[in-house]
């Protein structure tokens, strides 16, 4: 169990990570942007369960493969930006669907993916993601101390105590990006600029992806 001091400076570190701009908190933002403060916070927890997936990763170690073997990192790399770029054509399908019909961009319209779609979004943009593995296991064993006890318990909890922060911080930026759709929501031609910049979003992310290494 590590002690009250490093899980202070730990939760405290997540914070700043957490609202230093990124992928996933983009991510947020567009969706609540999108569709509503609702959804953003939908896909907040699907991005916590993809926490979830990679905490448990490092934890046992699975982690280091993506670190040791390029082809494992490249195919996952492709995968998660393939992932992207499908997300932003459905972004820019809705832009033109919204262009056509006046009601088609709101959160209850056609456009709406539903709540199940937006938790699986961010469930995938997190696991296809083989960077938040590999700063799992190089952030998480800095706060670990062997003569504290396991060292796959301490990973959990410091694991635990990320996604609290991660939680604490997209939640806000949910609520940001919610206020921001009441207004862009008013008029079709809004809500077509808006799909079309989520749509700019996801193909930025992939490129980004797409040309990041290890």
């Amino acid at each position: 169990m590590p002690s009250a001091e490093v899980i202070l400076v730990f939760f405290g570190t997540s914070l700043l990570l957490g609202i230093a701009p990124g992928p996933d908190n983009i991510f947020v933002l567009t969706q609540s942007a999108v569709y509503g403060v609702r959804a953003g916070l939908i896909t907040t927890l699907g991005l916590v369960t993809g926490l979830c997936v990679h905490t448990t990763a490092v934890a046992l170690g699975v982690a280091a493969i993506f670190q040791s073997s390029a082809l494992a990192f490249t195919l996952l790399k492709a995968v998660g930006a393939a992932y992207l770029l499908y997300l932003a054509w459905l972004s820019f399908r809705a832009g033109a669907l919204s262009a056509r019909t006046p009601d088609a961009g709101g959160a209850g319209g056609p456009a709406f993916p539903g709540y199940a779609a937006l938790y699986r979004r961010g469930i995938l943009m997190n696991v296809t993601n083989p960077k938040v593995s590999l700063f799992f296991l190089a952030f998480l064993p800095q706060f670990c101390d062997p003569a504290r006890g396991s060292l796959v318990v301490q990973v959990l909890i410091l694991g635990a105590l990320f996604m609290l922060a991660t939680i604490v911080v997209f939640f806000s930026v949910a609520v940001l990006g919610g206020r921001l759709a009441f207004w862009l929501n008013r008029s079709p031609r809004s809500q077509m600029l808006v799909h079309r910049a989520a749509g700019l979003v996801f193909t930025g992310l992939a490129v980004m992806l797409i040309f990041t290494g290890r």
